[in-house]
């Protein structure tokens, strides 16, 4: 059995501990959330070029249908969530703020499956090729909330050498628990996800990695990985942000991402445990990515939970199923209050990252007036990419782009741990997310200008 008290525990340099608040939803067990009426599929549901819609108004599609087809490599196709009829093909609000093509089912109730859609083989007898072909047409992208297309992050260039897959179960974001819940009920699948991810990039070793604030994960996770040659579960700090990706590979395997690089630059691939689960389960069921754990929490919910929510539900109806508010909402984010976004109304679909729903009172929301700063230098000192975030502050401020790109705010992660230990409760992430935005299009005039 794990032994919690013997493993080494990794972290990084850096970092904050924020009020956790996971005691809101941890111990309480997942629900299947209720049959949706109508679910909206929007044609991105993924970081890359939207899908194109290959149903209209008035069809009849099966759940696990394709509705929008990819339209390109850096593109992952949608599937119907619940069997029904199209109501329409339009635009509809979506989390991103902007109104974005979207197909409309109205469910039959009976969630009849697409007959196209088996059980795989044991994902042994399948090459590296044929895997990362299943994972594309079943629309897998990053669960942690990325959506960054799972096949692209498994199509390593041919000069890069990859020899490590790490499983990111760190779910640093105060608040959720989705992660959390899904690695206590589904230990094997998610340790299934890792083995088919190893054969598709033909490495040997795989590390599930997870913190310590998450006792029965580990237990359970270990437990399923006993015994696999080259899995091992590692212990990680209880720290924001621990399951940013540099900070992740530094922390398991001591490894840098060089600036402007990507993991396979240090040898590895990291993927959500979320999506490591649907990858196994989409090899055991044959059924693509149309649901997923989804935590509803915050002091404004009457009953906050973690439930299995189909991809297309209304935010609102998650909300409702967890009793609804029990005062007024100030804010409603979606995803963690550190990096998550604000919503700007309930009406919008959750996603295939939709990992949380959080519903703050005023109170909870309040953010202090800020002050001038004092030059204090704890924002650098958390800081995990080991930045100077009052300074590129200063300088966006001032529409210094030439010195934000010189201390290198296009390397800031915009995790907020700069902004959270202020003392002097300044935006600092708020200004350098404005400056790195200036950055890439000083940098675009530039290359139009070089180019003739």
């Amino acid at each position: 059995m794990f032994d919690l008290q013997k493993t080494e525990i990794c972290s990084f340099r850096g970092g904050i501990h924020p009020p956790y608040n996971k005691e809101l939803t941890n111990a309480v067990p997942v629900r299947e959330a209720k049959e949706p009426a109508v679910v909206t599929i929007p044609m991105s549901l993924h970081i890359g070029a939207p899908c194109k819609p290959v149903v209209k108004k008035g069809d009849t599609v099966l759940m696990g249908q394709m509705v929008g087809e990819a339209t390109g490599f850096v593109s992952s196709p949608v599937h119907a969530s619940v069997s029904g009829t199209v109501k329409a093909v339009e635009e509809r609000p979506h989390p991103n703020g902007n109104n974005v093509l979207s197909v409309v089912i109205e469910s039959d109730g009976k969630d009849t499956v697409d007959p196209s859609i088996k059980p795989y083989e044991d994902f042994t007898s399948y090459s590296s090729k044929e895997i990362i072909d299943i994972i594309k047409n079943a629309g897998i992208v990053g669960m942690g909330g990325a959506t960054f297309p799972t096949h692209v992050k498994l199509t390593v260039s041919p000069d890069k050498h990859v020899d490590t897959v790490i499983l990111n179960g760190a779910e640093c974001e105060p608040y959720l628990t989705a992660d959390d819940h899904l690695m206590q009920d589904s230990p094997e699948r998610v340790v299934k996800g890792l083995q088919i991810a190893m054969r598709a990039l033909n490495v040997q070793k795989g590390v599930i990695a997870i913190e310590t604030n998450k006792p029965e994960a580990i237990q359970a996770v270990s437990k399923a990985a006993e015994g696999l040659q080259g899995i091992e579960v590692q212990k990680l700090a209880t720290k924001y942000p621990q399951g940013a990706e540099k900070q992740l590979i530094t922390a398991v395997t001591g490894r840098e991402v060089p600036a402007g690089g990507l993991p396979a630059d240090a040898g590895v691939v990291v993927m959500n445990v979320g999506t490591a689960n649907q990858v196994a389960l989409t090899f055991e069921t044959g059924m693509p990515l149309i649901s997923r754990y989804v935590t509803c929490t915050g002091d404004a919910v009457k009953s906050p939970c973690t439930m299995k929510v189909k991809v297309g539900t209304p935010y609102q109806e998650v909300i409702d199923q967890c009793g609804g508010f029990s005062q007024p909402a100030a804010k409603v984010i979606s995803g963690g209050p550190m990096m998550g976004v604000a919503m700007q109304r309930t009406d919008v679909p959750v996603m295939k990252g939709t990992s949380g729903i959080l519903c703050l009172s005023k109170e909870a929301a309040y953010i202090p007036q800020p002050s001038a700063c004092i030059r204090c230098g704890r924002c650098a000192s958390v800081c995990p990419i080991h930045l100077q975030p009052f300074l590129i502050s200063a300088f966006a401020q001032k529409k210094r782009w030439d010195r934000c790109e010189e201390f290198h705010a296009l390397d800031c992660i915009e995790c907020g741990s700069c902004s959270y230990i202020c003392p002097a409760k300044r935006t600092i992430v708020s200004s350098i997310r404005v400056g790195k935005r200036q950055v890439q299009a000083e940098r675009k005039k530039r290359a139009v200008k070089n180019n003739g």
